[in-house]
């Protein structure tokens, strides 16, 4: 399997982490499918000096770059203007 890690920040106007916070629960009900195919690996909020969630952080893999284009398109936090800034890179989890 292809393995991705991505890096997302928030967008930071003032409505931001209202919208975050309304997207949540759909977006881990879409993590929590990912995990039960398989697909997820590790996630978690990237947090400020304040502690406060400005952005996300995931590894997950897939067979495809279709398959996580797929993902992608339906992911709440992007649907939903949370994100703003997207990374994606290739990753490959150390097998030790």
């Amino acid at each position: 399997m292809n393995q991705y890690l991505i890096s997302a920040l928030d967008f930071t106007d003032e409505n931001a982490l209202q919208r975050r916070l309304h997207a949540r629960p759909m977006h881990f009900e879409t993590v929590r499918k990912l995990k039960a195919s398989g697909n997820f690996i590790i996630g978690g909020a990237i947090l400020n000096d304040r502690k406060q969630m400005i952005g996300s952080s995931l590894i997950v893999q897939f067979e495809t770059d279709r398959q996580l284009s797929a993902w992608l398109a339906e992911e709440p936090y992007l649907l939903l203007k949370v994100w703003e800034k997207v990374d994606i890179k290739p990753f490959k989890v150390a097998d030790v």
